[in-house]
């Protein structure tokens, strides 16, 4: 048997056109949907240990692409595309899209050394060395001679813990008045100011005013600040001096750059 050229011409169409097909998982309206968009939401998925690569999954996947696909289709045919708040927001999914793979192309050929993680680690460790934590608690009053009452009834023999218990401050009043151990940092200047020449078991001999209210500080006790160890920390050092060297990076381009 042989092909007349129009069958001949027709059967080599369709050879070549099986290629290009499988590259598709499916043809909505005339817009393919290419299988190389599965694959990367698979990848995706994957990574995130959501769920491991399966012809379910897949399945899963191409029904969203074409449900996407179908809403997208009809969203430009009712003239959404020109939308000139939606066109804002794609520049601006495009603008950080393109500095996104910029930027993990910068921290690929610019990776943090283990020796600048260790130096910045034993800086803050220097730091730390200076710093005391305490352990602190409070009550908390509406007023002034609300506050002074609690302090006399304390130089009288009162338990702190007892008399915390009318505190303002629910979350703590329940514990005594217990704040744990934290550096005076984690609080206002005038409240960490005012209990960091306390000793061990003193207590504020004048109320301390904040926006809250009236506190009595009493501090239970101090030690020195302690770090964890360099391998428990080391991600978090490391995320942080590749955030402080993108930032740089781009203060330097912001500077080469004509600004007007």
């Amino acid at each position: 048997m042989t092909f007349k050229p129009a069958r001949l011409l027709i059967a080599l169409l369709a050879v070549a056109a099986v290629p290009a097909f499988a590259q598709n998982v499916a043809v909505v309206n005339g817009k393919a949907i290419p299988s190389s968009r599965v694959d990367a939401v698979v990848k995706q998925v994957v990574a995130q240990g959501q769920q491991p690569d399966s012809p379910q999954l897949r399945e899963l996947i191409k029904k969203d692409l074409i449900g996407r696909e179908v809403m997208m289709q009809e969203a430009e045919k009712q003239g959404y595309g020109k939308n000139a708040a939606v066109k804002e927001q794609l520049e601006n999914a495009r603008q950080q899209i393109i500095t996104n793979a910029l930027v993990m192309d910068y921290v690929k050929k610019n990776p943090v050394s283990d020796a600048d993680v260790k130096a910045e680690y034993d800086k803050a460790v220097a730091a730390a060395s200076a710093e005391k934590e305490y352990h602190v608690r409070h009550i908390l009053l509406a007023t002034e001679a609300e506050a002074n009452d609690v302090i006399a009834k304390l130089k009288g023999g009162a338990k702190f813990e007892d008399l915390a218990k009318q505190s303002k401050d629910t979350g703590s009043a329940a514990n005594g008045g217990d704040l744990d151990w934290a550096t005076p940092s984690s609080f206002p200047p005038v409240f960490s100011q005012a209990f960091v020449n306390l000793q061990k078991g003193g207590v504020t001999e004048k109320p301390v005013q904040t926006p809250n209210g009236w506190h009595v500080i009493k501090v239970d006790d101090t030690r020195a600040v302690k770090l964890p160890p360099l391998e428990e920390v080391k991600g978090q050092v490391q995320e942080g001096l590749m955030q402080k060297k993108v930032q740089a990076y781009q203060e330097e381009l912001v500077k080469k750059a004509k600004v007007q």
